[in-house]
């Protein structure tokens, strides 16, 4: 089955593609197709926004996903907006403005959420959504990952996201568990 990604972020797009690799399904960037402006409040209709515009342009399934990272002390921010926080204009300042805003705070625990969407062009919508907790540092520390990933230790784990591979990021993170939830949903239908 041709499924679109409903993306431009390039590092969600591979967690994604290996997270669907057990369906046999062929994934498709956007090549060009402008995505609606996210103007939902929560990660549900910004990811269905997504998908449904997607899979109309396309006449195929549409794959979306949204997520964010919602910290304790800043009362569930930045939430929906994550990938805009502060107006910054990329993940390294985005994370410079979030350490400030957490400046002397003990408490650091935080989640992340990703409800991801399919969308067939009948409208016909499927919603997984997957949860993260942990804690963040006071400072930055890996390579791998993307957005907050430097900065986020997951409960249980000594290393940050951006520490691990993307195979053991997957494994327990919020967006693989959606995906993953995805993929079990999808793989009973293609046994059945």
């Amino acid at each position: 089955m041709r499924v679109v990604v409903a993306t431009g972020n390039a590092g969600k797009v591979r967690e994604i593609a290996q997270a669907l690799g057990g369906l046999d399904w062929q994934l498709e960037g956007l090549s060009g197709l402008p995505l609606p402006e996210e103007t939902g409040t929560t990660y549900e209709e910004n990811a269905a926004l997504k998908a449904c515009a997607a899979a109309l342009m396309r006449g195929v399934p549409a794959l979306a996903d949204d997520s964010g990272l919602e910290v304790v002390a800043l009362n569930g921010q930045p939430g929906v907006y994550s990938a805009r926080f502060g107006n910054r204009d990329n993940d390294n300042e985005r994370n410079l403005y979030l350490l400030e805003k957490l400046r002397g705070v003990k408490d650091r625990r935080a989640k992340f959420v990703s409800v991801v969407i399919l969308a067939s062009p009948d409208g016909q919508v499927e919603t997984y959504r997957g949860e993260m907790t942990g804690t963040l540092l006071e400072g930055p520390r890996g390579e791998s990952g993307f957005g907050y990933d430097p900065l986020f230790v997951p409960d249980g784990e000594t290393r940050t996201l951006a520490e691990m591979t993307l195979e053991e990021k997957q494994a327990i993170s919020h967006r693989g568990l959606a995906l993953a939830a995805l993929v079990a949903a999808h793989g009973a239908r293609v046994r059945s």
